[in-house]
């Protein structure tokens, strides 16, 4: 883009070594777009990579890898108990947050959640409304954080159903929310299904 608009700012994580960019970003920060009309605010979400942001403002939340639709990113350079903190951050904003994320993974994604949670009523009809939308090449995102939380194994670590499937999966005792996660994710991993 700055070949075809010099000067154009650059917005980013502070904790990242981005040679173009012109704001470094850090929790809480604020973005003024005034030519749109826009302010979003800057949450830090550690877990896919240490310095990893996201931008929160208008009922819109834009999340690069750190949250999918009914996944999450891989753990690149965070830990598990930081991805699993940037999520239950993301979790706790409003219900009719719309969720933007960098990549169009859903159906594989539904495909895993199912294996977690096969009675999930919320996921199977998640994955036929899916379905229809790719069959018309049609986008799935954005989600909906209301439905994510029904839907997504990764906001889901305190559900029961998820906590013993992860433990059935890992094949040991789990003690607590950020070990569940971490199984999930891990199973994700190697999912081939």
């Amino acid at each position: 883009m700055l070949e075809h608009f010099p000067g154009l700012p650059g917005y980013g994580p502070a904790h990242e070594n981005i040679d173009t960019l012109t704001q470094h970003l850090h929790d809480n920060d604020e973005v003024h777009l005034p030519e749109l009309g826009l302010n979003f605010r800057v949450l830090e979400v550690p877990g896919h990579t240490r310095g990893h942001i996201a931008y929160f403002g208008h009922s819109w939340l834009f999340c690069g890898d750190t949250l999918f639709s009914a996944g999450c990113g891989r753990l690149f350079e965070g830990t598990a108990a930081q991805m699993h903190t940037s999520l239950s951050r993301l979790a706790g904003l409003p219900g009719d947050t719309r969720v933007y994320c960098a990549h169009e993974y859903t159906q594989a994604n539904l495909r895993f959640a199912q294996a977690v949670e096969p009675e999930n009523a919320d996921i199977a009809a998640y994955q036929r409304e899916v379905e229809a939308l790719r069959a018309r090449d049609e986008p799935t995102i954005p989600s909906v954080l209301d439905r994510e939380l029904r839907i997504n194994p990764f906001l889901r670590s305190a559900i029961p159903a998820v906590h013993a499937m992860a433990e059935k999966h890992a094949g040991i005792s789990l003690p607590d929310n950020v070990s569940v996660f971490a199984a999930v994710r891990q199973w994700k991993d190697n999912f081939r299904g």
